[in-house]
């Protein structure tokens, strides 16, 4: 089999621990696009990176292969890489710390906070888990194995040198990985509420669209263990083991149990508080991860040390004391 050809190495650094943007030109055989600039106007067409990329070719800040300034009036030149580093409105602070769990020459492992993206996606971009741990830590190659949603706390997995990058992340496709979270939710005693049960159901997801839906009838896709630990006064805490990792699966299976986690601005309605609206936190925590090393060998369990704070303060969670 034909190996497919390796870009060339890019001529910009990272900034702030944010790799550059890196785009290859794609085959124009009907002459569509005279010039660089004409492509680019077009790719980004509607969108906020038109006026942001016209600024970077007028800067000097588009750089072909070896560090070529390109411009807007430069010939299109089909296969042709370029790079640039987008244009960002200073991000808020997300003002809580992340904590390591683990670190070896491979591995790291760390606890994340509510309210801060794993990877840079959307708005979010240099207030994000990899971008602070690159940075803080001097780790320029550092890589996720897997993903955790904004809102979630806990336990994430990366990778410190590129040549171990696939053999973790193959670890979660192979669902070699054991999961277990922490959840906070209303308990009801009922018999429709007989736990533990297994739920399997098809999460379906669009693009751009907040909320994941079920379908009903359809192929499941997702599976969760949904177990309650201990309840009180109407709250329970809940161990979720997932099978499956479906985007907002756990949050998803629990709002069709009847049983919405705390805090969640998403199911069963959306509220679409503002980014940087710290307050109740959603009450989801990613809190074991356990696996065999696939590149030592060694046979790892980590547990976060972070708390739900609606458990033992669920005044101070209603008031908005702090997420964490």
């Amino acid at each position: 089999m034909r190996r497919r050809a390796q870009p060339p190495p890019s001529p910009l650094p990272q900034r702030a621990g944010i790799d550059p943007v890196r785009l290859r030109l794609p085959p124009d055989p009907e002459g569509t696009w005279p010039d660089l600039g004409d492509y680019l106007a077009a790719r980004y067409a509607g969108t906020r990176g038109a006026d942001s990329v016209a600024r970077l070719l007028d800067a000097g800040r588009v750089l072909g292969a070896g560090g070529q300034v390109l411009r807007a009036e430069d010939p299109y030149e089909p296969g042709a890489y370029l790079w640039f580093h987008r244009d960002m409105e200073p991000e808020p602070r997300v003002p809580f710390p992340i904590s390591v769990v683990h670190r070896d020459r491979h591995l790291l492992v760390v606890d994340k906070p509510h309210f801060l993206a794993t990877t840079p996606r959307g708005s979010h971009i240099t207030e994000t888990a990899l971008a602070r741990l690159r940075e803080e830590l001097e780790l320029p190659e550092l890589s996720p194995a897997h993903r955790l949603d904004r809102l979630t706390a806990g336990l994430v997995m990366f990778s410190i040198r590129p040549e171990d990058r696939g053999a973790y992340q193959l670890l979660f496709q192979r669902r070699e990985v054991h999961k277990e979270y922490e959840a906070l939710a209303p308990h009801d005693p009922g018999p429709a509420r007989a736990l533990p049960r297994t739920v399997r159901s098809r999460i379906e997801k669009a693009r751009g669209v907040i909320a994941a839906v079920e379908v009903p009838g359809g192929e499941p896709n997702a599976e969760s263990l949904v177990e309650c630990v201990e309840a009180r006064e109407g709250l329970a805490r809940y161990r979720l083991t997932p099978f499956t990792g479906r985007t907002h699966q756990l949050r998803v299976h629990m709002n069709s149990l009847g049983l919405p986690i705390l805090g969640d601005p998403v199911y069963p309605r959306v509220t679409d508080p503002a980014p940087d609206d710290y307050r109740r936190p959603l009450q989801l925590l990613a809190r074991v991860l356990a696996f065999t090393d696939p590149v030592t060998g060694a046979v790892h369990r980590f547990e976060s040390g972070r708390t739900l704070q609606a458990w033992d303060d669920r005044a101070g969670w209603e008031a908005g004391s702090g997420g964490r």
